[in-house]
């Protein structure tokens, strides 16, 4: 019997990363000897690491940038390793990785334990959902048991973490496990093995944290690491068409342009086209040149990357990191973001235009440099993490491009939001031209960032232009009107346009949303919000007094711990007061203290006053920004300012009309107040003069029956024109369905499939009983209504409230199913969808959500409540049940 042949082998990627000096560079080398992949380890205190070829890596023994290595376990698994740079400061270099990770392995010294950054990068993994394994290195060095260590882990970084150098059928092993998956507990009272799969689903959903203990420089525990990733990491599923995320761009020792990509669907070709958009939304499309797998250093051409290949292409001009090519969606959602900001100084020889075009270079690799350009000064800006990252960009400056730059101070970068909702107009009238815009400017939750809708009605302004509305304040650059600074945590909403059938261009729209945006920010009241910091703080307690009224001075908040003569402190502090703190904390305490901290997000400036005289902003001084306004008069442009356009505009405010809505009418005030007057002088008439006579009540009765039956007669009337309508409507869009079904594009439905639930008493009824139950029985449905219609559907499930959630697609016979992450509403997942395919497909959204549907006629989708949904889901049942008997 001839043997089968071997299946493709499986395809994972693994991040590693770690607290800086943990041992995360030397812990790869290792498994890269182990595998046969290195004839020789090097080392970073060397100068010689295979992943660290960088000359600045090498000099300085750090990892900056990261790195990929491939390596084959011995079952033939392709484990691709991605480096990535333990120091903070290179942190955004790492969380970019993570959008293409598989597992991520933390490595954490056991001599140092958790660090400040340890809990970023626990933080990070666990909001992304990626399972995680950890190594403990440096045992050698470790003056604890790994009982003990294992306990301080847990108590920092959560349960779940479970000893895997012991075998799996061991006792103690077992009574982990049984505890992190109580779903096993049956089977082992049962005396029935684990498997190795069942483990490894409880290492994928998150609920079991593999730990190994070892040595990565004297090869210990890395047999029994490379064991452990080759029995329990499970491959992704990928998808069937081509889809691609870049993560990362760099250049090679020639200067060319590199895009790394990690290949999630399908395949890629060389000299294949891609296409995609910028962050303006301008389309772009470049052909791919070569396709090079690296390993370290050096890389071999390829002509063909299939799924879970991790690569890098050439030919790519216009991609940035988060990207998403072919069947994904861009993202860009890192949320470590610098908090300082520097003047570059070049030499005075130097064209500004040459130092800055090699800056958006560097910007281009690294986003977060936020390069800012200052024409009225000249000035450079950069936000950078830190004094190492300076120190690195000094060097690779002088390195790529020839000349030496210093850095001016660091200045904490500030933000500002707004403390109440308005609306903000822009006209822009000069002679030939004309457009008009009113936005609505809400205050968000902290953290929340910038936030952009529409809901204008595509009859009143057209898509192309709330598009290009929509485009340009998704642009960013936007500045707030206190301090200069950028603004955030706020929605942005189009609430009203106007364009000239003759007269309009695309430019006109952008001043005029520029200026709706600052006129609304110059009619808020604004914010300013500075960083935070979260700290730990350990010193001895004879200190601690000192500390706490530091602490309390800046306006920090903390909590204090005691263990005999050591004290913990840990809170949040103003980054202001934290910046030279470290040092401060050192001097006193005689060098027996020490203090992490990282950035925790922003907050209301607590000195703000004297924030604002140091900077010295002036909004009216700003030309660069104006919140005025441009009309014609009498042949003439005029300027008009920003407190004096709302008697010159031509759109009524929307947020007046919605509040004049809202309250009491003057007149429906008066018609009430002239009726009481009625009744009072009609009280009076009868007591004067007698009881007015009426007509009887038999008449009256009378009057009333027949204006019922009459009614009632127009209802029925109605209900049956309705009723034959529908059903038309139901019957076209059948035939619809089917003619693009023979076309090749069938008829798309979108479903919000908790307000479907909802909205049906027998659904609703059962969902208070089990919810489960009655997804499962609303997809069974669903299944055979996209069966006999022949079109594609998508269920959307509402994951907003689930803690830690990330997200999910499956498949059920054709119907695909989405559940949204963790605070993303099911109307977001189900706009962005119709944003994307509205103009281009027969799209039709069923939802009763007054939102869902306003923005899905915005995108082009057709829209149907959940109701009459429900009534065409019970039609298509019949007719199935009649052509089966």
């Amino acid at each position: 019997m001839a043997q089968q042949a071997p299946g493709p082998a499986r395809k994972i990627t693994l991040g590693v990363l770690a607290h800086v000096d943990a041992g995360k560079t030397t812990l790869s080398e290792a498994l890269l000897y182990r595998t046969g992949e290195l004839r020789a380890r090097g080392r970073v205190d060397h100068g010689d690491s295979f992943l660290d070829g960088n000359a600045i890596e090498r000099n300085r023994g750090i990892t900056v940038f990261s790195k990929q290595a491939r390596l084959t376990l011995a079952d033939g698994t392709e484990l691709t390793l991605l480096d990535t740079p333990g120091h903070v400061d290179f942190s955004a270099e790492m969380e970019r990785t993570l959008a293409v990770l598989d597992y991520a392995m933390l490595i954490i010294s056991a001599s140092d334990g958790v660090q400040s950054h340890t809990e970023t990068l626990w933080r990070l993994l666990r909001q992304r959902g990626i399972p995680t394994l950890l190594f403990i290195n440096k045992m050698d060095l470790a003056v604890r048991d790994r009982e003990t260590i294992l306990q301080e882990l847990s108590e920092r970084l959560g349960p779940g973490l479970i000893d895997f150098t012991r075998e799996t059928d061991d006792e103690g092993f077992l009574d982990d496990l049984t505890l992190a998956v109580p779903e096993l507990m049956e089977k082992v009272l049962a005396e029935e093995p684990v498997t190795d799969g069942e483990i490894a689903e409880a290492i994928r959903a998150r609920n079991v944290f593999p730990c190994v203990f070892g040595s990565a420089l004297k090869m210990q525990g890395i047999d029994r690491l490379l064991e452990v990733l080759g029995r329990f990491l499970l491959e992704p599923s990928y998808l069937p068409d081509f889809a691609a995320r870049a993560f990362k761009i760099s250049r090679d020792a020639n200067g060319e342009r590199l895009t790394f990509l990690r290949i999630l669907g399908g395949s890629l070709q060389a000299r294949e086209t891609l296409r995609g958009s910028g962050p303006d939304g301008e389309a772009w499309e470049e052909k791919v040149h070569q396709i090079r797998l690296y390993s370290g250093m050096k890389f071999r051409q390829t002509d063909r990357a299939d799924a879970g290949t991790v690569c890098a292409v050439t030919g790519l001009t216009r991609t940035l990191p988060g990207d998403g090519l072919g069947a994904l969606q861009s993202s860009r959602g890192e949320t470590l973001e610098p908090f300082l900001t520097y003047t570059l100084q070049y030499p005075a020889e130097l064209e500004p235009s040459r130092v800055l075009a090699d800056m958006r270079v560097l910007e281009e690799e690294d986003p977060k440099l936020h390069v800012e350009w200052h024409p009225e000064t000249g000035r450079i800006g950069l936000r950078l993490m830190g004094q190492v990252q300076m120190e690195v960009l000094t060097s690779l400056i002088a390195e790529r491009f020839g000349y030496p730059v210093t850095f001016g101070t660091g200045q904490l970068i500030y933000l500002e939001t707004i403390a109440d909702t308005v609306e903000g107009v822009g006209h822009f009238e000069p002679l030939r031209h004309y457009a008009e815009v009113h936005l609505i400017l809400e205050p968000g939750e902290r953290g929340s960032g910038l936030t952009y809708d529409s809901i204008v009605p595509e009859d009143v302004l057209l898509r192309n232009w709330q598009r290009l509305i929509l485009s340009h304040l998704t642009a960013g650059g936007h500045i707030g009107v206190l301090a200069g600074a950028p603004i955030t945590d706020m929605r942005i909403t189009l609430a009203a346009g106007r364009a000239h059938e003759k007269h309009t261009g695309g430019g006109d729209f952008r001043e005029a949303t520029y200026r709706a945006l600052r006129n609304g920010l110059r009619e808020a009241k604004s914010i300013l919000l500075e960083p935070w910091f979260a700290f730990r703080m350990e010193l001895p307690s004879a200190q601690v007094g000192r500390a706490m009224t530091d602490l309390r001075q800046m306006g920090g908040r903390f909590e204090l711990k005691q263990d005999g003569d050591r004290s913990v402190l840990t809170g949040s502090a103003p980054a202001a007061g934290l910046l030279e703190y470290p040092q401060t904390l050192t001097n006193y305490t005689g060098g027996q203290g020490r203090m992490s901290c990282h950035l925790s997000g922003y907050e209301e400036c607590h000195n703000t006053e004297e924030v604002l005289a140091a900077i010295g902003y002036d909004p009216d001084r700003d030309t660069e920004h104006p919140a005025d306004s441009v009309f014609v008069s009498h042949g003439a442009t005029s300027i008009v300012r920003w407190d004096e356009v709302h008697k010159q505009m031509h759109l009524p405010f929307v947020l007046r009309s919605r509040r004049q809505q809202a309250a009491p009418s003057p007149s429906a005030e008066v018609y009430r107040q002239k009726l009481a007057a009625d009744k009072e002088l009609q009280a009076i008439f009868e007591r004067t003069y007698g009881p007015v006579k009426r007509r009887t009540a038999a008449a009256a009765q009378e009057r009333e029956t027949r204006a019922s039956v009459r009614a009632a007669d127009r209802r029925t009337e109605e209900e049956r024109q309705a009723a034959e309508l529908r059903n038309r409507e139901i019957r076209e869009r059948h035939q619809k369905s089917g003619a693009a079904v023979a076309s090749g594009e069938p008829a798309l439905w979108v479903i919000d499939g908790y307000n479907l639930i909802n909205s049906d008493p027998e659904l609703l009824a059962l969902g208070q009983a089990d919810i489960g139950a009655t997804r499962q029985q609303l997809l069974d449905r669903l299944v055979n209504f996209r069966g006999y219609t022949g079109c594609e559907m998508t269920v959307v499930f509402d994951a907003y409230k689930v803690p830690y959630g990330t997200g999910s697609t499956e498949e059920q016979f054709g119907v695909r199913i989405l559940y949204t992450a963790e605070k993303e509403p099911a109307d977001i997942r189900i706009g962005t969808i119709t944003a994307e395919l509205g103009s281009r497909r027969n799209v039709t959204v069923v939802s009763s959500d007054a939102l869902v549907q306003q923005n899905s006629l915005g995108h082009g989708a057709y829209r149907m409540s959940s109701r009459e949904f429900m009534d065409e889901l019970r039609q298509v049942e019949a007719e199935i049940r009649e052509k089966l008997v």
